[in-house]
């Protein structure tokens, strides 16, 4: 555009002089000039033709004036604002007056444009836009133009709307858009830059001009290079000015520069300098504050915040000071002021803020009108409502009749609205997420949060390519959460999640660490209901576990308790054990390991949280009992978290100690050679299973019986009696308990290890074996799909004496060491009748049995031990021993560790010949027939089939090394 008619501003380019030049005295004797050009003021009613005293001075009224004059009221018809003359007679006067002119009539003019939007309730819509803008070509503003014009003329046209950017304006409009206000940020940044200060700088000027630029961003105009330079040549006079400031100007200003920040803006010195200056002035003119501003500011405060804005004294004090306000004033309060103050203290508190008595009483005062007002609440109100709510119950706040009540009320507008598709795709993240949140933090499944849920998912199907990676991961998280506290799984819900599976895909390499989490998290979750092991599932993990390894450094301590946690329990539901996701976890493994540094050490961000230590030590258990490879690097990790477990001991929370106990079980089951603090990590949480023991559902205490069997001797026999006592009466004294038949099976299991030790230390027991009983007769005719559970079906039958109710099968396999103390013996005892694998009443088959004598030997390598100790019996290997001789068969134990030392195995032999009354052959010396047994015993390589089975390399690799080798455990053990 040719600035030419503009008159000054065609002779001040940017790229050339500067702000202060010297001598220049132009904008001070023009307007002295202007003054002077004062003309008698006459009666103007008559004055409508354009043809009369067309050329008359700017302060005459002339057609534009006497049309600027008028009332503007909703009937007005727009053109008379847009006639050509009008516009014609305002350019005229500025080329005519040139540098003398200040821009009074533009003001004039563009403050009639925003009456006419305010009377019509809403600003200029594209077609009003549209012929304005083609009316405003050399509608030019000037530095010479004095403060009052240029911040009338933007603040008016902002408000109407004119400077709105729409995708489908005509380029030459647009063209005249962006020249229209580079013009007037030009004169701005010229009058704040001004050496001395330009004259008339007023405060409210500088609060309007913040305003409508923040205004401007957000609705969409681009933050150039010279509109940033405009906000910083305006802070600095905020700063200077603010004990000039108003109430009115504080909310204003506050309200901008949290606006600016949200669209980009950065948080400069400036910046920072300015919204300090003005926070003391909130508790200073706290009383003066309509409700309005009260809602504007405590909403800019929470932005401000959101964006990095640090919780300063003087900042708590402002909201402090205000919350009172809110209660006060809540009957005054407009829908979008209850929306914003709710919102408000929720961000607030999600970010830090106390949970203060005040804080409590505002949002107390502000839910009934919530359910009062709620037809006046769109789209946007709702989800902001919503998501406040489900903020403040996540943050803590009592789930009492009123969050509830206001909640109920909003619910069915959820479903009214979309069903008008009024919600966009941020929207139906943000109130899925927050349905989800609120369910998970006791809200009931109500049929009105069912419907609300039902009639979102058609538009994720819908929108679903206009998702973000956060609103994908967001969604994904919701619906896991949603199905996770009872959510149907209907075709809807499958087809969303499908929809925005194949999204992940699409956006992987956008994927920030939180949103990976998420994603991971909730495909772990779905993976349990929804899902199972579709490819799509697949694709999608496959798709984000190399950004896992690639941001590795990124994830904050929650992210990798989640991250873990998801990729186990994916891994449990049978996805494979890829080389990708091995290398995912390896990634993730040094930072649980640097928890081991001493705590002041380590920030409290990065620090995981018990929960978070809880998660990780039960998927490296799932993992590593699902094949993952036990590398240094994760006995490490396994050991930093026992540790923190005795440091943490008195923060876990029910499940939680389940979870770890169970844990701690499996590793132990698994053979995590000789873990450091596994026994002190045991000790440290089972008291609080008693203290904590009524907030143990039916399930943890399945689990608990479980993982206390699991590890035998591990836990003292006083404690593990005085435990179940106290857990197997929770669920014997009600019968109509809630358990699957999996935590049936747990439990019984558990609980006859748990006879089993008091069996072996000939202590009482019937109290326990009517547990027993009871157990096995809640199984009455079921039969399990899996050979574990009628195993343990099995052993029951066989400890109550019943006839056994299923046939399982036992895998039978010849160790090295078991054929070598057979040749042993043999060679000894030449006479000795020796059976090997013998299954005896229902049991696993034994080692070694002398039928001859009812006696049977075990030879226990590391698998019997808890961590391969060779001292510590597994819950396994004591119940064996207990069924054996509940039969009537007595036990005898030989470690593998004993063997190929004399002197360690004679005291065997000598028992063998005292109960069996046969003198052993020569000299009994178990050199010789060691030697002999090496001779005669197969290796591994060579894998001879017997009529026992094979000797496998794992059990060849344990026999030579005394240690236990990286396999899973056998059913049979």
């Amino acid at each position: 555009m040719d600035r030419s008619s503009a008159g000054i501003s065609g002779q001040y380019a940017r790229s050339g002089y500067g702000y202060n030049q010297p001598g220049n005295h132009g904008a001070s004797s023009r307007r002295g000039r202007y003054r002077q050009a004062t003309v008698r003021r006459r009666d103007n009613t008559q004055r409508t033709t354009p043809e009369r005293n067309k050329f008359c001075h700017s302060s005459a009224a002339g057609p534009s004036q006497y049309l600027l004059r008028r009332s503007v009221n909703p009937a007005q018809n727009f053109n008379d604002l847009t006639r050509q003359e009008t516009i014609a007679d305002l350019v005229s006067t500025s080329n005519r007056l040139g540098h003398g002119y200040d821009g009074k009539n533009h003001g004039q003019y563009a403050s009639s444009i925003k009456k006419y939007s305010f009377a019509a309730k809403r600003p200029l819509n594209r077609t009003e836009q549209s012929q304005l803008l083609r009316l405003l070509q050399n509608f030019t503003a000037t530095r010479s133009w004095n403060w009052l014009s240029l911040t009338t003329t933007l603040h008016s046209f902002t408000s109407a709307g004119v400077f709105t950017p729409h995708k489908s304006m005509d380029g030459r409009v647009k063209g005249t858009q962006a020249a229209l206000l580079s013009t007037l940020l030009d004169a701005i940044i010229f009058k704040c830059n001004q050496k001395p200060p330009a004259r008339n700088i007023d405060a409210r000027g500088i609060a309007n001009l913040l305003w409508a630029m923040a205004k401007l961003v957000d609705k969409g105009q681009k933050q150039t290079p010279e509109f940033n330079e405009a906000v910083a040549a305006l802070l600095p006079l905020a700063s200077a000015q603010k004990d000039q400031f108003i109430p009115q100007h504080i909310a204003n200003l506050l309200w901008a520069m949290a606006k600016l920040v949200d669209n980009g803006q950065k948080l400069t010195p400036g910046l920072k300098e300015a919204v300090a200056g003005l926070l003391p002035k909130v508790k200073e003119q706290r009383a003066n504050f309509e409700p309005q501003g009260t809602a504007n500011m405590l909403w800019a405060m929470a932005k401000l915040v959101d964006n990095g804005q640090k919780q300063t004294p003087e900042l708590k004090e402002a909201v402090a000071a205000l919350l009172p306000k809110v209660k006060e004033q809540k009957t005054n309060f407009e829908p979008q002021g209850i929306v914003n103050l709710l919102w408000a203290m929720a961000k607030l508190v999600d970010n830090g803020h106390e949970r203060t008595p005040e804080l409590k009483e505002a949002v107390a005062a502000l839910l009934p009108y919530v359910k009062t007002q709620k037809e006046q609440f769109n789209a946007q109100a709702i989800t902001n409502l919503l998501w406040a709510m489900a903020k403040l119950a996540d943050n803590g706040l009592e789930q009492t009749p009123g969050p509830k009540e206001a909640v109920a009320a909003l619910l069915p507008y959820v479903n009214v609205n979309a069903k008008k598709a009024n919600f966009k795709p941020q929207e139906i993240a943000n109130v899925l997420w927050a349905m989800a949140k609120l369910a998970d933090n006791g809200l009931e499944q109500s049929p009105e949060l069912k419907e609300a849920v039902a009639a979102l998912l058609p538009h994720v199907n819908a929108q679903k390519k206009q998702f973000i990676p956060q609103h994908i991961a967001n969604l994904l998280w919701a619906m896991a959460k949603l199905v996770d506290n009872g959510q149907e799984q209907t075709p809807g819900l499958k087809e969303a999640v499908a929809a925005l599976l194949a999204q992940v895909n699409a956006e992987e390499a956008n994927f920030k660490p939180q949103e990976i989490t998420n994603v991971m998290w909730a495909m772990a979750k779905l993976a349990d209901n929804v899902l199972k092991q579709t490819p799509a599932l697949k694709e999608a993990v496959t798709a984000l576990l190399p950004h896992v390894n690639a941001q590795k450094e990124e994830f904050i301590p929650q992210h990798i308790a989640n991250l873990l946690w998801a990729m186990a329990k994916l891994v449990d539901k049978g996805l494979e054990l890829t080389l990708g996701l091995e290398e995912a976890v390896a990634g993730l493994l040094p930072h649980v390991i640097s928890q081991k540094a001493n705590s002041h050490e380590i920030s409290q961000k990065a620090k995981f949280e018990p929960q978070g230590t809880a998660n990780l030590l039960w998927a490296m258990a799932k993992l590593v009992d699902n094949g993952l490879k036990l590398t240094p690097q994760l006995e490490e990790a396994v050991a930093t978290l026992l540790a923190q477990v005795n440091a943490e001991k008195a923060n876990f929370k029910p499940q939680e100690i389940t979870n770890m106990l169970w844990a701690m079980a499996k590793l132990a089951d698994n053979r995590l050679e000789q873990t450091p603090g596994l026994k002190e990590a045991v000790a440290a949480l089972l008291p609080h299973v008693n203290d904590q023991k009524k907030q143990f559902i039916p399930q943890h205490i399945a689990n608990l019986l479980l993982a206390m069997a699991k590890l035998g001797e591990i836990v003292e026999l006083n404690v593990v009696t005085s435990m179940f006592k106290s857990l197997v009466c929770r669920i014997s004294k009600n019968k109509n308990t809630q358990l699957s038949q999996k935590d049936i099976l747990m439990s019984l299991w558990g609980v006859m290890v748990c006879c089993a030790r008091l069996s072996l230390d000939s202590n009482n027991n019937n109290w326990l074996e009517k547990q027993i009983e009871n157990l096995f007769n809640r199984l009455e005719n079921t039969s399990p799909n899996n050979e574990e559970g009628q195993y343990t079906i099995a052993t029951a039958a066989s400890w109550l004496g019943r006839a056994c109710p299923v046939f399982p099968h036992y895998p039978t396999s010849r160790s090295k060491r078991q054929s070598e103390v057979r040749h042993l013996l043999q060679s000894c005892f030449p006479s000795l009748q020796i059976e090997e694998e013998k299954s005896l009443n229902s049991l696993p088959p034994v080692d070694l049995l002398l039928p001859d004598h009812n006696m049977v030997i075990e030879v226990q390598g590391p698998s019997h031990y808890v961590g391969g100790d060779f001292k510590t019996r597994n819950g396994s290997t004591l119940l064996k021993i207990a069924l054996l001789q509940k039969a009537g068969f007595e036990v005898i134990e030989i470690p593998v560790n004993r063997l190929g030392n004399q002197d360690l195995m004679k005291p065997y032999i000598d028992q063998i010949k005292t109960r069996t009354g046969i003198q052993p052959q020569g000299d009994g010396s178990v050199s010789t027939k060691r030697r002999w047994a090496d001779e005669t015993c197969v290796t591994a390589d060579e894998r001879q089939p017997s009529d026992h089975g094979y000797l496998t390399a794992e059990e060849h690799s344990e026999e030579q090394t005394g240690k236990p080798a990286k396999r899973k455990k056998k059913k049979s053990e």
